[in-house]
């Protein structure tokens, strides 16, 4: 059994993937409130309805980013206390999991992910068929209409309003978000299952922290890949 799990916005996207059999949950934590009150409830709440344990665990798959900083390590953290007995882990990046929930609800073409990077900016990176045709990057908003042009874009929900405003072309439609981000966190942990595990999760941030915007001095010592995350 396999357990996929995402903690990177204002929803926890959880799944757990047994044999041809899913049981998945998506529970809104809100912005500013705690994932990680509502993480463990929200996922022994999914184990009861499976009828397993974590004990019943194989592997665990986890988005780690980009996101908020906060919620993302509480996902990662979350991972690797799971995967304490020697289970193997996999990460994966938000931008793959909105690919995949876009796939999965049929709309396999070239799209830009947009997703919230925060300080009026957002991240982005293009895919298509399930696969990143570039690397990711971040842009402000206002630069979002010269860096997508005329491409396909989307962004979840809780970003979608302040990024279409920006944007003169209207963003790719998708009908139910929550059960295309399922299905795709479903779709995702099983094709983990067959990738290289990694031990310890890398987050993907993507940009520095605000402490290290305030306080630069003090993270001049750490390489980039700290700062910034495994890109993917």
């Amino acid at each position: 059994m396999l357990l996929g799990l995402d903690t990177t916005t204002e929803f926890l996207h959880l799944v757990l993937v047994d044999g041809d059999r899913a049981h998945a949950r998506r529970v809104e934590v809100g912005v500013g409130n705690s994932h990680s009150l509502a993480l463990m409830p929200s996922l022994d709440g999914l184990f009861a309805a499976a009828g397993a344990r974590p004990a019943d665990l194989s592997g665990v798959a986890c988005c780690v980013g980009p996101g908020g900083f906060t919620s993302l390590r509480i996902g990662v953290a979350t991972a690797e206390g799971l995967a304490l007995a020697g289970l193997p882990t996999w990460g994966f990046s938000a931008f793959e999991l909105r690919a995949r929930a876009l796939l999965e609800a049929g709309q396999g073409g070239a799209v830009w992910i947009v997703l919230d990077g925060q300080r009026g900016e957002a991240f982005l990176q293009p895919w298509a068929a399930g696969q990143a045709t570039a690397e990711a990057g971040k842009a402000t908003l206002g630069d979002l209409p010269g860096r997508l042009g005329d491409a396909d874009w989307w962004a979840p929900a809780g970003f979608a309003a302040r990024a279409a405003a920006a944007m003169p072309r209207p963003m790719l439609a998708l009908g139910d978000e929550g059960a295309a981000t399922l299905k795709g966190l479903e779709a995702l942990t099983r094709a983990c299952a067959g990738r290289e595990a990694e031990r310890p999760l890398r987050p993907f941030y993507l940009r520095a922290t605000d402490a290290e915007v305030n306080f630069p001095e003090a993270a001049k010592h750490l390489h980039a890949g700290l700062r910034t995350g495994l890109h993917r």
